[in-house]
């Protein structure tokens, strides 16, 4: 039976999204097959091993029974395979990664770099451009950067967001000039680097990609139909937007958005699994970004869209263990 740490939190803004993520991945993973056990981390970057009961598992864990974990190193190499499920900065972004990678630890996900280039939206950019992908027009900022010159790169509306982050945290949409620099402060609470976009009317579409024994399993297109203009941390979590599998596509532009799933998949070196976003707007399809740790919590497009190939919840956390 393998030992499997599943591991969650971190200092990331989707520090909550990441327990909801984990408590999902507990309630489904077989331990018939698995000896399972939780390693959190808290928002000041210290590692504790959960023993309390998973059902009282919570945002407020810190408050729940805890074991220190004081030789990190040692702990995780009690186990055959870690599950990291640490959204956002930290987790995601490589940095976790190559940790694990230096001290021969095996695990669920990416390497550093494919998780890097993930994570930073201003990097993933050019590297899809550089692979033949379309990219909504952008330009890379930091808070102090002109304001005029942004202007007259971009006209408005425009969707401004951290360069590294995810679960649509720090995304505003900006009609003028005093929308513009509210939306550039509230996203550089988030990362010095922020990602202006040119707003375009395009349908929401999502990929997910699953490595199973050499192969590679594209699901059919999902798509996100928010409940507010954009799709924002709110619309995401916490109000009625709904993820719907598409029926309406024509057989061209289905099949052209899965081999551009797989390519990007494949070019960017990604491991086990991903979720890839796209825009479709009057017939061009334009990249939007991938997640390397994308979310499992009961509402996540990922899951759901695997399930719809036939593959349980709890089977597709046993591949993404066995294939670590």
């Amino acid at each position: 039976m393998k030992k499997v740490l599943i591991l969650l939190g971190g200092d990331s803004e989707e520090h909550d999204v990441s327990v909801k993520s984990a408590k999902a991945i507990i309630t489904n993973i077989d331990q018939n097959l698995f000896s399972v056990k939780l390693g959190c981390i808290s928002r000041d970057n210290i590692w504790y091993e959960y023993i309390d009961d998973l059902n009282f598992l919570d945002k407020n864990w810190l408050n729940k029974k805890l074991i220190k974990i004081d030789n990190i190193i040692n702990y995780l190499k009690t186990f055959d395979v870690v599950f990291p499920i640490t959204h956002g900065r930290n987790g995601e972004d490589g940095k976790l990664q190559g940790f694990l990678d230096l001290f021969g630890v095996k695990y669920v996900g990416s390497k550093t770099l494919a998780s890097s280039v993930g994570m930073d939206k201003e990097f993933s950019k050019i590297l899809f451009s550089h692979i033949g992908l379309k990219n909504v027009p952008y330009i890379c900022i930091n808070k102090n950067d002109n304001m005029k010159q942004l202007e007259n790169s971009l006209s408005y509306p425009v969707i401004v967001k951290p360069a590294n982050g995810g679960s649509s945290i720090g995304i505003n949409k900006a009609e003028n000039k005093k929308e513009l620099k509210k939306a550039i402060k509230e996203a550089s609470k988030y990362d010095e680097k922020i990602l202006v976009e040119k707003f375009i009317t395009a349908r929401e579409l999502e990929v997910a990609v699953l490595e199973d024994k050499n192969k590679l399993i594209i699901s059919e297109i999902g798509e996100i139909i928010p409940c507010h203009n954009f799709y924002d941390y709110s619309a995401k979590y916490e109000q009625d937007s709904k993820t719907i599998i598409c029926t309406d596509l024509n057989d061209d532009i289905k099949e052209e958005i899965k081999a551009l799933a797989a390519k990007i998949f494949i070019k960017i070196g990604v491991k086990n699994y991903a979720r890839i976003d796209f825009f479709l707007s009057e017939n061009n399809i334009y990249i939007n970004e991938i997640y390397t740790i994308p979310g499992f919590t009961e509402i996540s497009m990922y899951p759901k869209l695997i399930m719809n190939e036939g593959i349980s919840y709890k089977d597709l956390i046993t591949k993404l263990i066995n294939n670590a």
